[in-house]
């Protein structure tokens, strides 16, 4: 291995390539997974969502007036608030089309909304007991970026054409992982929206926060709570189990990428053979000159299979570093907290190891058989 120094490099490549590939495809996942954990947790598993289903009509249900106010009287929940569906539509001025509304709802809320989702407002404010009642808005952060606005800045504030009206923006807020819905929607105050825009009164979505312990309890009595004469019409969801669901379906190609970097490490196996079938050919003299000196099959047989071993070993010390590097870089562009499962880690050397010894068997056991005579013929 000193004397080509190469051909080492090349051979060890293979096995370095596919045990990088399988850290990666394995640390990548469980940094996403433990970030998730991270994000649920400071959202809160203890969000329930509150929507009309259908009729069996097959017509859109109606949560009643006093969904919001009846759901209170539930005693592990803790805070509740409701959106409405309003039907005008939003855009940037009065002179742009009318079926143009950038894929945007308009939502009548109530100043308790914010603190429910445990959401926060990237720049200005949010409604409140004043505001609720005026032409005013709060845009959601996908809402801001599709209608151009990108802060509020006191005194010179952006207006969007809402219902044949002007409404003012005063407040941007973050992002919702558990309210999507609220990130593509423009808020109106309940009061302007029921005064100003026809708003009928009823809620289109209910979100509630309840007691940790109480989650599955709750959720069980909500739809007959909310409408006890027609439940089967209430949808209730879990937001944190659809999060989670999401990220499970965007790592669904784990399994590919692991079959790939088993494809890797088998091409790297191949190619260690093969170096090391080469090298039994160029070392005829010298395994027989040590057969010759009193040197066993066995020890001609030990020399190449550990030799074998060593090269993929050191490949798969180099393919775990490299594994990290890429994980620790993936998860550092994604905010993640990079986790490196130990078995992994530790896995990929002994993999390595296997593979090495499986590669250097053939070629071990063909030295071994070499007679003096032959090899220094």
């Amino acid at each position: 291995m000193r004397t080509r120094p190469l051909r080492a490099v090349l051979s060890a490549l293979g096995i370095a390539i596919g045990i990088a590939a399988m850290i990666a495809v394995v640390s990548i996942p469980a940094s996403s997974a433990q970030a998730l954990r991270d994000e649920i947790a400071a959202l809160g598993p203890n969000l329930l969502t509150a929507a009309p289903g259908r009729t069996f009509g097959g017509d859109n249900a109606e949560l009643p007036e006093t969904a919001v106010p009846m759901v209170r009287r539930i005693g592990p929940v803790t805070d509740v608030s409701g959106v409405g569906v309003v039907s005008a539509t939003v855009r940037r001025s009065d002179r742009v089309d009318a079926a143009e509304t950038s894929g945007l709802a308009v939502y009548a809320a109530t100043p308790d909304l914010l603190r429910t989702l445990r959401g926060s407002v990237h720049s200005g404010r949010f409604l409140d007991a004043v505001t609720e009642r005026y032409p005013t808005v709060v845009l959601g952060a996908v809402a801001a970026t599709r209608l151009g606005v990108d802060r509020v800045t006191p005194g010179a504030s952006r207006q969007v054409w809402i219902g044949g009206q002007w409404f003012t923006v005063i407040g941007i807020l973050d992002k919702m992982p558990l309210a999507p819905e609220i990130e593509r929607s423009v808020l109106v105050g309940w009061t302007a929206a029921m005064e100003r825009l026809d708003f009928g009164g009823h809620p289109g979505a209910i979100y509630l926060r309840v007691e940790s312990d109480q989650v599955e309890a709750v959720r069980g009595v909500l739809a007959r709570t909310i409408s006890p004469e027609r439940p089967n019409e209430v949808q209730v969801a879990l937001p944190s189990e659809a999060l989670a669901a999401q990220r499970l379906a965007d790592s669904s190609y784990n399994a590919l990428f692991l079959a790939l970097g088993g494809v890797a490490l088998l091409v790297g196996g191949v190619g260690v053979a093969n170096t090391m079938v080469i090298a039994v050919l160029e070392r005829r003299r010298e395994i027989g000159l040590r057969r010759a000196l009193g040197a066993t099959r066995r020890q001609v047989r030990g020399q190449f299979l550990a030799e074998s071993v060593l090269l993929s070993s050191l490949g798969g010390i180099v393919g775990v570093l490299i594994g990290v590097g890429v994980t620790a870089v993936y998860a550092l562009s994604k905010h993640w907290p990079a986790v490196f499962p130990p078995i992994a880690l530790l896995g990929g050397v002994g993999v390595a190891a296997l593979v090495g010894a499986l590669a250097g068997v053939y070629p071990a056991m063909r030295a071994a058989r070499l007679a003096p005579t032959e090899a220094l013929a």
